[in-house]
């Protein structure tokens, strides 16, 4: 059984500003265009390894999440025989007795109002870096940003642990071979 944080992110057109360094007597600009459309990271990773999986949707609902789920399940190879345990906040879409959720996949679910025990929290600053103080011209062109990122990412496991693993997150038990 592995155990795996999980948590959503919302990104757009409306650019993530952040402090940059300048030369002394000049000031930096980032350009900002005003425009509310937004895409949603759900971020998927297991602290103890820094394995992590990403899925960009349009939206958050309990249709998105149980699509994510199935997706993220497939990939993993998560089903009865091997199974995951998933550690979520309380967000209503989450909780929704509508979600379906895939064989072998366990939801935990943190105490309320609680985002600093949530690992997956601490992905998206992570995720921020290429589109911070950048304008897109449309969403295909931050998907296309966040898709590269986020496979840098997935390939990146030792930061991605180094971000999400909390000395108190419980160690995953190897499973013994039967002879």
């Amino acid at each position: 059984m592995t155990l795996w944080a999980q948590d959503e992110h919302r990104l757009g057109l409306l650019p993530v500003v952040r402090r940059v360094w300048a030369p002394r007597g000049q000031r930096p600009t980032a350009p900002v265009r005003r425009r509310y459309q937004w895409l949603y990271a759900y971020g998927f990773v297991r602290p103890t390894t820094g394995q992590s999986w990403w899925c960009l949707l349009p939206a958050v609902s309990t249709a998105a999440f149980g699509r994510a789920l199935v997706e993220f399940a497939r990939d993993e190879g998560i089903g009865p025989a091997r199974r995951a345990v998933l550690a979520l906040d309380n967000a209503g879409w989450h909780r929704a007795k509508a979600v379906a959720l895939p064989p072998g996949v366990l939801l935990a679910f943190l105490p309320p109002y609680s985002p600093e025990l949530q690992p997956a929290e601490r992905l998206w600053p992570l995720l921020d870096e290429p589109v911070a103080n950048r304008v897109f011209a449309d969403l295909d062109a931050l998907e296309a940003a966040l898709a590269a990122r986020c496979r840098t990412l997935e390939a990146d496991r030792p930061t991605v642990k180094a971000h999400a693993r909390f000395h108190w997150w419980p160690r995953e038990r190897r499973r013994r071979r039967q002879l």
